[in-house]
């Protein structure tokens, strides 16, 4: 077989890493889309755009994306926001953020994705979930006390995040996610900002109220399952009931 193998394996980490900047380029027209162009006051858009740069993503894509987001120009955006909720395997709930410029195609697959789960229904599940402000964010001092930030910053709570769980949170360094009102994540970010923190993420999401219990096979499952669906070029996010 020779080194066929490194190049299908080189083929695959391309691919992904274009799926990733195109994820990241439709999250910047989005965020521009729901709170404007200017991204000293749109907090989601700030996050963004940072991870587009630091996924070096070139700074006339990223132009590109906001006036496409904000509606300037005659390149105006056509992204349809849905909201898919179902069940992975195990029962698991899950809420699916979509942005689609065609909802008659994504729908249909969204359905083939979910064969191994239950999607939408009867069953709604939103109510299993709190609708949040989320903010994560990592402070080059490791000894940071979160819990205070989170008073200061206007937060609501808070849980320590470490690189394992979030790329985006360098090792060594103080990793937090913080939630907050809905209305309120711009003024938290703005603080942790203005603070010596590095926002990463900031976004109204979704948190799980309590967790099904899983073995080590059927998490393994749910995450293959959770996979296949953020591999889906129109899923954006994918919230569920798993730790």
């Amino acid at each position: 077989m020779g080194r066929q193998w490194l190049h299908a394996k080189r083929a695959i980490v391309n691919l992904k890493k274009g799926q990733a900047v195109g994820k990241l380029v439709k999250e910047i027209t989005v965020a521009a889309k729901l709170g404007g162009g200017d991204v000293s006051a749109n907090a989601r858009l700030f996050a963004a755009v940072e991870k587009a740069r630091k996924a070096s993503v070139t700074r006339e894509v990223i132009e590109r994306a906001i006036r496409k987001g904000a509606g300037g120009g005659d390149d105006k955006s056509s992204l349809e926001h849905v909201v898919f909720e179902g069940y992975a395997p195990h029962k698991v709930p899950l809420i699916v953020e979509v942005y689609t410029d065609n909802n008659q195609r994504t729908a249909p697959e969204m359905r083939v994705l979910f064969k191994k789960g239950v999607l939408g229904g009867a069953g709604s599940n939103k109510f299993l979930f709190d609708h949040v402000g989320l903010v994560e964010a990592h402070h080059p001092d490791a000894s940071q006390d979160l819990e205070a930030a989170a008073i200061e910053a206007g937060a609501n709570d808070f849980e320590a995040l470490a690189h394992h769980q979030n790329d985006d949170i360098p090792e060594g360094h103080a990793g937090a996610r913080f939630i907050t009102d809905r209305t309120a994540v711009h003024t938290v970010s703005s603080w942790l900002k203005q603070h010596g923190w590095s926002v990463v993420t900031s976004e109204i999401g979704y948190v799980a109220k309590s967790f099904p219990e899983l073995d080590d096979t059927a998490r393994a499952e749910v995450g293959e399952f959770l996979q296949a669906l953020e591999d889906h070029d129109d899923v954006q996010r994918v919230w569920a009931a798993v730790k």
